[in-house]
């Protein structure tokens, strides 16, 4: 075989596959009857199993955090999580929202959910329009193994908190009760409530009463915390999809992008002003919410039995959201701490995906999914624990009809260009070999065909 199939090939080669799985909107089954009976989930009877709060921001690449290489981002917080945790240099979601959403909750690629693209995924009376009806989410086991569950910051999902398992939420939402701002029409979400300052937040059902100076981040690390404290006898798990540091309506200054953070002095403490509307403020903000999590489990005693994960749903805007060229789009950070049970490796080369996820946490929790369940992902707690360096040979990650697709050293983008990335993992320095005759990289191209068989894109 001389050359990698081109893109037309590949979904010509779908579209003989078995319909089902190929075609968007055409599901492959979970189970008959209720998914979490009582005969085929396997719990841990361990009184010591872990905590969770898992933390994604929202449009973030591994780059903009100092631990991954950034010089101009300070992330003191995430630092010491990663130096004194694992921080996994090569970590894929996909390259925007609703897929990572819908990958990260099932453990599931999306050739089995449906959930390809923010514009592709089921509608309304289509199978998998509800992912918690047609998909097992990781909140629901957990609760059925006997963990309190919440959910807090962005939703972007069909469907109720508490049909995907969560006990209490508090999410940027706008009922007929909210008086605050409303994006106008030349905002990116036109009639979108305001997720910053003076923000929308249901908790519970109930629409929170919120004034100009509430800054929503600030509510949901509030609400975190809380729910944390309030079940430190655990377990519990906290699922923290932030809405930082995505661009929106800047309504002090009537434009789109980086909306002002809470400045914070020298010492990473509030001042009581507003910081500067960028990028760095939006990450150093983050970074110091982290940072504000930490302290709060260590301030209850729990931290050495509470894992953190920080994690991004897709590439940064304007440099890797929506991307298909090499990783940009699919690589965030990935960072997992917890003193009492997750090792000091630091940086790792261990490669993983978000379909890894929901098997790393029921893995640590000592729950099984139902016999029979299928998903994607490969539990990488061995890495966390040092029992194993890689649980994984290959990650993979998609965008509509574009598929991505990665080993310690090759990669296929979602432009169907072949790279040899050698030992690196910062997105720089990478060959491209796409048209290369080498015996090695045609080896390298036809194992990667033949990995792909086995994830149908959808025929469009």
């Amino acid at each position: 075989m001389t050359a990698m199939h081109n893109r037309r090939d590949f979904l010509k080669k779908c579209a003989s596959l078995a319909a089902g799985p190929a075609a968007l909107g055409r599901i492959i089954p979970a189970f008959g009857g209720s998914l979490l009976s009582n005969r085929t989930l396997e719990l841990s009877i361990s009184t010591e199993r872990p905590n969770f709060i898992v933390i994604m921001a929202d449009d973030l690449s591994a780059r903009e955090f100092s631990c991954y290489g950034n010089t101009e981002h300070h992330t003191p917080n995430i630092d010491k999580l990663a130096e004194t945790g694992v921080m996994f240099k090569t970590c894929w979601c996909t390259p925007i929202c609703s897929p990572t959403r819908a990958e990260i909750m099932t453990g599931r690629y999306g050739f089995r959910t449906g959930w390809y693209h923010n514009n592709m995924k089921p509608g309304a009376g289509q199978k998998g329009y509800n992912l918690s009806e047609d998909n097992l989410i990781f909140a629901q086991v957990l609760k059925k193994a006997g963990y309190a569950t919440a959910i807090c910051g962005k939703w972007q999902l069909r469907g109720t908190e508490t049909q995907y398992g969560f006990d209490e939420w508090c999410m940027w939402r706008a009922t007929e009760e909210f008086n605050g701002p409303i994006e106008p029409p030349e905002g990116n979400l036109p009639g979108r409530a305001a997720r910053y300052w003076h923000p929308a937040i249901v908790r519970n059902g109930e629409q929170m009463d919120t004034d100009d100076d509430d800054y929503g981040p600030d509510i949901f690390t509030d609400f975190s915390l809380d729910f944390a404290r309030r079940h430190k006898d655990g377990p519990f798990l906290v699922y923290y999809p932030m809405v930082l540091i995505h661009k929106t309506w800047d309504f002090d200054n009537e434009r789109m992008g980086y909306v002002a953070p809470p400045q914070l002095d020298e010492n990473g403490q509030k001042t009581g002003n507003k910081g500067q509307p960028s990028l760095k403020g939006n990450v150093e903000y983050m970074d110091h919410l982290i940072g504000r999590v930490a302290k709060g489990l260590e301030d209850m005693g729990i931290r050495d039995n509470t894992v953190i994960m920080v994690l991004g749903d897709n590439g940064t805007s304007g440099y890797g959201k929506g991307k298909t060229d090499q990783e940009k789009g699919p690589r965030v950070p990935g960072v997992v701490n917890c003193p009492g049970i997750v090792e000091a490796i630091g940086p790792s080369d261990a490669i993983v995906d978000f379909s890894d996820i929901m098997a790393t946490l029921l893995d640590m929790a000592g729950t099984k999914l139902p016999n029979g369940y299928v998903i994607d992902g490969h539990s990488f707690a061995p890495i966390l624990r040092r029992e194993k360096q890689q649980t994984r040979e290959w990650i993979f990650s998609y965008l509509k009809a574009a598929w991505f697709l990665r080993d310690q050293r090759w990669l296929l983008d979602g432009n169907g260009r072949f790279w040899d990335c050698g030992d690196l993992r910062a997105e720089q320095g990478y060959v491209d070999v796409t048209n290369s005759q080498d015996p090695e990289v045609l080896a390298a191209r036809q194992r990667f065909e033949q990995i792909l068989e086995d994830l149908p894109a959808p025929t469009i």
